[in-house]
């Protein structure tokens, strides 16, 4: 396996430096020319404050505002970080050992780095809260569902547990509150076939072979809402929600299904009432079985006036 390059830039918040490396062939005469072209989003003036400041490193260190292009080298930088609105809630450690970190992760908070949600995320605030700086999750859940995510505290083995995941070997539940429908027969498997195009917030259910399936069971049921049980087989976008929506029973709090509806960044009210509740593995370091549950549970079901409030 090929090893990973170091940058010569320490983490900042908890993030790497972004790397660029320099094409082999091109007419710049140097580094600012050609990195004015190559991020049209950075205005020259920021890139000239970030070379006169010696925010631009090659492996040599600071690279002069004069600098020659060098073709085929490489710079390291740190981008400049939206303005962000505080997620006023917790993440919950569940378990920790030397190798294994699961959490967790609250409503309303990315899992990882992504557009407009950097330092507000699952990743950047536990590496900076628990000093961790090699921290990286075996896998993803999306900003608007709660529960368990597992990380990967030891490097050398995040690959081990990150297969794991990609292979489909770990057991996963969900639960979800919904519209309780009695004409509805339960439990059922749903299949279908689920399309995410990019730049598309939303997924679609196609015509086609099916590539996500879910089981769905009625855990139990009052005043007209369903607590449901949520399997899934598969991983594809969405799926859970798309699945529920497709049954006539969207989940509560869903932003995105059956419409897609404009929530301010700040509106932290009437989350998506859906759980990761349990993982469960063989570990593929110990062979141990291992089996994760999360502390929290559905507001629409505990506590029905306060999230419709």
């Amino acid at each position: 396996m090929r090893r990973r390059q170091q940058p010569p830039l320490p983490k900042r918040h908890g993030l790497d430096p972004a790397r660029l490396r320099l094409p082999e062939e091109g007419a710049w005469a140097t580094i600012r020319d050609h990195l004015v072209e190559r991020l049209p989003r950075v205005p020259a003036a920021r890139i000239d404050e970030l070379l006169a400041a010696g925010g631009i490193v090659d492996l040599d260190g600071p690279i002069a505002p004069d600098a020659p292009y060098l073709p085929g080298g490489a710079v390291w930088f740190h981008r400049d970080l939206p303005q962000e609105t505080d997620v006023p809630f917790e993440i919950t450690i569940v378990h920790r050992d030397d190798t294994l970190l699961v959490v967790d992760k609250p409503h309303f908070l990315s899992t990882i780095p992504r557009g407009q949600h950097i330092l507000q995320t699952a990743l950047v605030r536990l590496r900076r809260e628990l000093d961790l700086p090699d921290l990286i999750p075996a896998h993803r859940l999306d900003r608007a569902t709660a529960g368990l995510v597992l990380f990967v505290i030891d490097p050398a083995r995040r690959g081990a547990y990150q297969t794991l995941f990609h292979h489909r070997r770990v057991h996963k539940r969900y639960e979800a509150i919904a519209r309780y429908d009695p004409a509805l027969t339960l439990p059922r498997t749903v299949r279908s076939r689920i399309v995410k195009e990019r730049n598309i917030l939303q997924a679609f259910e196609v015509d086609g072979e099916p590539n996500a399936e879910t089981l769905v069971e009625l855990i139990e049921h009052r005043d007209g809402l369903g607590r449901y049980r949520l399997t899934p087989h598969t991983g594809r976008t969405h799926q859970l929600r798309l699945h529920m929506n497709g049954l006539g029973i969207p989940i509560l709090g869903d932003d995105f299904y059956p419409e897609l509806t404009d929530r301010a960044v700040d509106d932290f009210t009437r989350p998506l009432q859906l759980l990761a509740t349990t993982l469960e593995f063989t570990d593929p370091i110990t062979r141990e079985d291992r089996r994760f549950a999360t502390t929290r549970s559905l507001q629409a079901w505990t506590d029905p006036d306060g999230w419709a409030g």
